[in-house]
């Protein structure tokens, strides 16, 4: 869903919702994040799609809002709390001018299943 001017708004999601919901074959949206899924969920729903019948919606970051909206957006959750504690132990380490270990530090994400998504129709 990346396109000239790309915004992480719902109104962006929307816009290309209202695309993707002309589109013949489309059983699936991954949104960047969750307010871009909730303007594609509208979109979908406007132009007469059924979520998660039709058409899975999924998002990412998890947002409060997520688990409130009809049907509850599917989304993907990522710890940004210890991203960020990670990756400000990783600077100090670099200003105090410890030597770097190599090692990749990765942070799993969560899927948290929820109402807009399911099997292909």
């Amino acid at each position: 869903m990346v396109t000239e001017g790309f915004q992480w708004s719902a109104r962006s999601g929307y816009e290309e919702g209202r695309r993707l919901a002309d589109m013949p074959g489309v059983t699936a949206v991954f949104a960047a994040n969750d307010q871009m899924a909730l303007g594609v969920l509208r979109a979908l729903r406007e132009a007469g799609h059924d979520v998660p019948g039709d058409v899975s919606q999924v998002g990412y970051d998890d947002i409060p809002e997520a688990e409130y909206v009809w049907p509850p957006l599917t989304t993907v959750r990522q710890d940004f709390g210890e991203a960020g504690r990670r990756a400000l132990e990783l600077l100090v380490a670099q200003i105090e001018g410890r030597p770097r270990t190599g090692t990749l530090v990765a942070l799993l994400p969560e899927l948290v299943v929820r109402g807009s998504c399911g099997p292909p129709p």
